[in-house]
């Protein structure tokens, strides 16, 4: 009688070691999927966005210098440029 009851005490023990590792590896699984779901939803949503579109920027610098550098650019048909390109701020002069 003795050893049926440890018998049957180490089955139940084992089902609850069995059925504590199907727990956890349940949740590591549907925790995999969810990070899963928000990387390929984050890679989606960068292909999708709109891109950043540049910013023109003039000088408000009533120096000699900045007023013959702003005519120069005048001039040649260029302004200096400033965006953001997710990793910046680029200044192109």
């Amino acid at each position: 009688m003795q050893s049926l009851r440890s018998i049957a005490l180490s089955a139940i023990g084992l089902l609850l070691v069995l059925a504590a590792f199907v727990f956890t590896a349940s949740l590591g699984l549907i925790l995999a999927g969810l990070v899963s779901l928000a990387m390929i939803g984050s890679a989606l949503s960068a292909r999708f966005s709109a891109k950043p579109a540049p910013v023109r920027a003039r000088s408000n610098s009533y120096s000699a210098q900045a007023a013959s550098n702003r005519d120069a650019a005048r001039n040649s048909g260029r302004e200096p440029r400033i965006w953001n390109d997710g990793r910046g701020t680029i200044i192109d002069l």
